[in-house]
């Protein structure tokens, strides 16, 4: 029987990958809105984020996402992002 397969991602501050299901997907719409993709299927520039507060909390320290989305990222955003994780 055929095993199925586990998309792997990397994750843009640890650099570590894992499977997609433990990690946050952020993107940059074509529009250059940033959302959070909880689908995984939204059209645009995307930045896997894992699941974690500490990391989120780094992200947010460096502008690690920033720096990869090459846009300015809203509080509001990472405030969602934190309430995903907890």
């Amino acid at each position: 029987m055929k095993t199925k397969k586990i998309p792997m991602r990397c994750c843009v501050v640890t650099k570590e990958r894992l499977p997609k299901s433990e990690l946050i997907r952020v993107v940059r719409t074509p529009e250059d809105k940033v959302i959070i993709d909880e689908t995984g299927k939204a059209n645009g520039h995307g930045a896997y984020l894992k699941k974690d507060l500490g990391i989120i909390e780094k992200a947010i320290k460096h502008k690690i996402l920033e720096r990869h989305l090459d846009c300015k990222i809203d509080d509001k955003i990472y405030e969602d992002i934190k309430q995903i994780v907890k």
